[in-house]
């Protein structure tokens, strides 16, 4: 009988070491070696030939099997994954602690109307499941609740009851038999992932992982599980917030950069189907220091207000204060204006608002900053049928963004008439295949002449 060993390993990536290091060589990260204990793979005599193995056989000879997608009763999340749910496929879904990871799984299991589900809860009991379930008031009848952490139990009731999908809430409570080590650890986690992945691919079940996530907000455990699992799912948002944001990290049958919006509500999470309506407040009214931006995050464009508010600075220092946009951003727009334009702010308290609470990381919202925070400096509203798109360079040129065609098209949907874009795009843009207005700038000069002629800049 062989003998087990005891091992150090990372829990960041999953290298192994004899003896305890402070630095992984591997990911690089300090003080994430821990002592396992594992039991050696029985070894194979050589030249001993397998029976069950399949022949190599020509490519053009293997025939495509035509599966259809199962829909989980959420359109958003269709979406994203690229039509449905694969049969077969293991998903993993990630997010922070009480952002809804528990609340959308259920509401899949809930929803699913093409058999029955079975969620598997290492977490919480089935009563408190239950009361989850009324909370969101959907149909229970197809559901089955199985609260288990030991793999082989979940193995056997999966393969008992052959469900059109299974949820696991969450992958770090499972255990197997054949490990002696805690529930979490590495070893724990790839073992369990790799044979949840087993039972998908040979009995064509779904399979949907939740995994936690670590403190520097990636998912915990190896970075080998997510090489595991077919599609990765990042579920984001600020808890203090209604808005959730769905994106695909990783996903073998669809596109991998797909987002959809959902807004938490007591009833569950509810599917925002146009957010750009949604996160626009202010096209009823006139007031200074607002900016529309059409941003894209993925491959969904959507248009997001900017708000700005200029003051004089009370205390010697001004503030420089920013709600999801990087303030570092905002440093170098606010130079540039100063330096290109000729606008003195930096004795100006000036703070940034984008209104909803989406985090954006999408440089075409650099010419609705600047605007948003001229309008606000001069007291002069911009029009709301007004729209930006474009990228602000340090020696003040107006840069084109990418998709910039998606981006209109979205202005025009929503009754936009003009849309700010930048002059060296202008030709790439067929002219007359949008009802809306393409207004063409190659510096900020051009853009505050534009938009603010009868206010000039202090001397």
């Amino acid at each position: 009988m062989a003998k087990k060993r005891t091992v150090w390993v990372c829990r960041n990536c999953g290298a192994e070491s004899p003896k305890w290091v402070g630095r992984c060589p591997v990911c690089g990260e300090w003080n994430t070696y821990a002592e396992e204990t594992v039991a050696p793979a029985t070894s194979r005599r050589p030249g001993r030939k397998s029976t069950s193995a399949e022949p190599p056989r020509p490519l053009h000879e293997v025939t495509s099997p035509v599966r259809r997608r199962l829909h989980s009763g959420i359109g958003e999340v269709d979406r994203v994954l690229g039509g449905g749910i694969v049969p077969g496929t293991l998903i993993l879904l990630g997010g922070e602690p009480g952002i809804g990871k528990s609340t959308l799984a259920l509401q899949m299991c809930l929803q699913l109307r093409e058999g029955t589900t079975l969620y598997v809860s290492g977490e919480e009991n089935a009563e408190q499941i239950k009361m989850r379930a009324d909370r969101l008031g959907l149909p229970q009848e197809n559901t089955l609740i199985f609260a288990e952490t030991r793999l082989e139990e979940i193995l056997h009731q999966a393969e008992q009851l052959q469900p059109a999908l299974m949820v696991v809430d969450s992958i770090q409570t499972l255990t197997t038999e054949s490990l002696d080590t805690p529930a979490g650890t590495v070893t724990q986690i790839r073992e369990c992932a790799a044979r949840l992945l087993a039972l998908a691919k040979e009995s064509g079940i779904p399979v949907l992982l939740i995994g936690h996530i670590t403190k520097e907000g990636t998912l915990a455990g190896p970075k080998v599980l997510e090489h595991i699992v077919d599609v990765v799912l990042q579920f984001e948002g600020d808890p203090r917030f209604f808005f959730r944001i769905l994106r695909v990290l990783k996903n073998r049958f669809g596109a991998a950069s797909e987002l959809a919006l959902f807004e938490m509500h007591e009833e569950g999470l509810r599917e925002v189907l146009n957010p750009s309506e949604l996160l626009l407040s202010h096209l009823d009214s006139s007031l200074s220091g607002i900016a529309t931006a059409a941003t894209l995050d993925g491959a969904r464009p959507f248009l997001l207000e900017v708000q700005a508010l200029v003051s004089p600075a009370v205390y010697g220092t001004p503030q420089r204060t920013t709600t999801c946009f990087d303030v570092r951003r905002l440093h170098m727009l606010l130079a540039v204006l100063e330096k290109r334009a000729g606008f003195r702010l930096s004795a100006r308290d000036v703070f940034l608002n984008i209104a909803g609470g989406l985090r954006v990381d999408d440089p075409a919202l650099d010419l609705a900053v600047t605007a948003a925070i001229l309008s606000s400096y001069l007291d002069i509203a911009i029009p709301p049928s007004l729209a930006f798109a474009a990228e602000v360079g340090l020696s003040g040129e107006i840069r084109p963004v990418t998709r910039l065609e998606q981006r209109i098209g979205e202005a025009a949907r929503l009754g936009f008439e003009k849309i700010l874009i930048s002059g060296y795009s202008r030709d790439k843009i067929p002219q007359g295949k949008h009802p809306i207005t393409l207004v063409p700038v190659k510096r900020v000069e051009e853009m505050v002449k534009y938009l603010f002629n009868p206010k000039k800049p202090e001397p």
